[in-house]
């Protein structure tokens, strides 16, 4: 009789336990890396060509312009220097940490300058957008202005003392940023929370607060009474410059403030920011970053006369001297409206009916 014995030893011997869920998962992983390591690289490579391409012939308008210098292009000439400031150092740094083949060269110092420069931006940008924003307020509504041709100091006083104290605030991170390894590769990471207060309330909700207001203010005349031709020009360009500005950085500032608050409530040891919320970082920074090319760009879609002098620089054609190029209205004399001149003559005639009536 046939025995139906079967020999399972073998089988039930191999007693190997295998975790595929850990396996995937690192693939996964490394997938992802591998797409951030090309990706973002290629993005920081196109946003630093356009931007340097853009701020190029912005500077090289500029340039042809120096015969006559109005308080406008003092504005515009400094904040073209701070994106290209940008451009140059920051982009390069950050797209090595990106790709993670250029260890040796995110020493410590480059990632305290690049840290730097990349606030040091945008300081100067909500800064010198508050300054414009100002004046425009109060040409607007109290027919003043804060600048004038008569005192062409005060607007190259105004843009050093923003950049004196856009160094000051970027002190900390000349302190705090330092270069970590980490999954063998470079990061720069900002070791200091309570430090980020400065850059929190200082650096973006007051004057933040101080473009709302006088953004705001601005409208509202709008809406009840017409302006002049040359206000509304200049109004219409601030008020995208300010969206724009606004588009770009504030979802980098919440993130930031959000990391803010966790590293204080948990206080990490290495100043990591957590996966999800380094990603975050990294995208909103970068999403930050792409203002430096816009702004050329909205000056090119918005200023009239900046077409013009870039058109007649491409073709190598004679510049024709044309008044603001980008019709900002910073220290430019406002005509007074019609209506006002009418609101102020009907009284003076009124007047003259009733002394000729009674003489």
């Amino acid at each position: 009789m046939m025995s139906m014995e079967v020999d399972l030893d073998g089988l039930f011997r191999q007693n190997e336990t295998f975790d595929y869920d850990e396996d995937y998962f690192y693939k996964d992983e490394l997938e992802t890396r591998a797409t951030t390591a090309v990706v973002v690289p290629v993005l920081y490579s196109v946003q630093m060509v356009i931007g340097l391409l853009g701020n190029g012939f912005l500077l090289a308008v500029l340039a042809q312009k120096r015969r006559s210098w109005s308080m406008s292009d003092t504005f515009v000439l400094y904040l073209s220097v701070a994106d290209v400031l940008l451009l140059l150092v920051t982009l390069p740094v950050w797209a090595a940490q990106a790709s993670k083949n250029c260890a040796w060269c995110l020493s410590g110092f480059l990632c305290k300058m690049s840290g730097a420069v990349f606030n040091v931006n945008f300081y100067c940008g909500i800064f010198m957008l508050v300054c414009i924003s100002l004046d425009s307020y109060l040409s607007v509504i109290h027919a003043t202005q804060l600048y004038s041709q008569k005192r062409p100091r005060l607007a190259h006083i105004s843009c050093l003392l923003v950049w004196l104290g856009s160094l000051i605030l970027s002190i900390a991170d000349w302190i705090f940023i330092v270069a970590k390894a980490d999954d063998e590769k470079v990061v720069c990471v900002h070791k200091y929370s309570v430090a980020r207060l400065a850059h929190h309330t200082l650096g973006f909700l007051l004057p933040a607060a101080a473009l709302i207001i006088c953004c705001s203010f601005i409208l509202l005349r709008l809406q009840r009474r017409s302006e002049g031709l040359q206000r509304q020009r200049s109004i219409m360009v601030i008020l995208p410059l300010v969206g724009v500005f606004f588009l770009c950085w504030m979802p980098y500032n919440i993130t930031l403030i959000v990391d803010t608050v966790r590293s204080i409530s948990k206080e990490p040891d290495d100043g990591t920011p957590e996966g999800s919320l380094d990603t975050a970082l990294m995208v909103t920074s970068m999403f930050g970053c792409i203002h430096a090319c816009l702004r050329p760009l909205l000056y090119l879609g918005l200023c009239r006369n900046f077409r013009k002098q870039i058109l007649a620089l491409l073709r190598r054609a004679p510049v024709e001297s044309v008044g603001s190029l980008w019709e900002l209205g910073v220290g430019e004399e406002v005509l007074p409206d019609q209506n006002q001149e009418v609101g102020e003559r009907e009284p003076m005639n009124v007047d003259h009916q009733v002394q000729s009536t009674q003489c």
